[in-house]
């Protein structure tokens, strides 16, 4: 019997919510480091203590450029999952730097792993969103990062890239993947997820209104929401920090319903 899909919801940085989130069946909560400046929240060491004694996993994102300061986060929180999303160059012009970049990441994540045993590592894997006039080349260097990051990583996440032949172009944060609240290529996405032996989380717009479709279509090992199970102002943006917990309900349902159809 297959395990239950994951079900991955960012961003979480207050213990109460996290705690209405496990009661209502999410088992992957997700928080967010946001500066070297502003690196230790008490509240986001709560919310990993919090899920710590329970069914669920923490996943944190240090969006930390420096690597002393990583580990030294991680030995602060001591999450469950660690989870790097630093954007990597997709066009084939910059195959060169792509391969200095995945190599710089291996070797982080080694470090990790060496230093911190039991935290396992997600790494984010840029896609493009759909629509590509020639994706072919595209999805080849997609998979030849996932090649070179498999070693070091437990599980992979795809999430949406904005603008793939410059690595920071229009990115929500820059130098980092994800947020955008758009959908990847989902061909792309069930392609890693078929070439891998590691476990693939689908993220990139991921919505109570897809969520049901994106799991047939790509297969994955779970799905990740953030931008779309968001509180919305009264202009209908979506407040960061804030989930619309109505939302992320009928999102469980989806996937519930997905399990059962496949």
């Amino acid at each position: 019997m297959k395990p239950p899909i994951i079900v991955q919801i960012y961003e979480i940085q207050d213990p109460r919510e996290a705690e209405k989130l496990i009661e209502m069946g999410v088992n992957r909560i997700g928080s967010v480091i946001l500066s070297p400046e502003s690196w230790k929240i008490p509240a986001v060491r709560d919310v990993v203590r919090l899920v710590r004694g329970s069914g669920a996993k923490s996943s944190l994102i240090p969006l930390l450029p420096l690597e002393d300061d990583i580990l030294r986060a991680l030995d602060f929180y001591q999450p469950d999952f660690v989870h790097f999303c630093e954007s990597v160059p997709l066009s084939r012009e910059r195959r060169e730097e792509c391969a200095t970049r995945c190599a710089e990441i291996a070797r982080i994540q080694r470090r990790v792993r060496r230093e911190f045993p039991p935290i396992g590592i997600t790494r984010s894997i840029p896609i493009p969103g759909p629509g590509l006039a020639d994706p072919g080349p595209v999805l080849e260097t997609i998979l030849e990062i996932a090649g070179k990051l498999a070693e070091t990583s437990d599980v992979f996440m795809t999430d949406t890239f904005r603008g793939y032949e410059k690595p920071n172009a229009d990115q929500p944060v820059e130098g980092y993947i994800g947020i955008t609240g758009e959908v990847c290529d989902w061909d792309m996405a069930a392609a890693l997820v078929g070439s891998t032996r590691i476990p693939v989380i689908l993220a990139g717009g991921i919505s109570p209104e897809n969520a049901f479709d994106a799991i047939g279509r790509v297969r994955p090992a779970g799905i990740d929401s953030c931008t779309q199970t968001n509180a919305r102002d009264n202009r209908g943006r979506p407040v960061r920090f804030r989930k619309d917990l109505d939302r992320v309900r009928r999102l469980l349902d989806e996937v519930r319903r997905a399990e059962e159809s496949l």
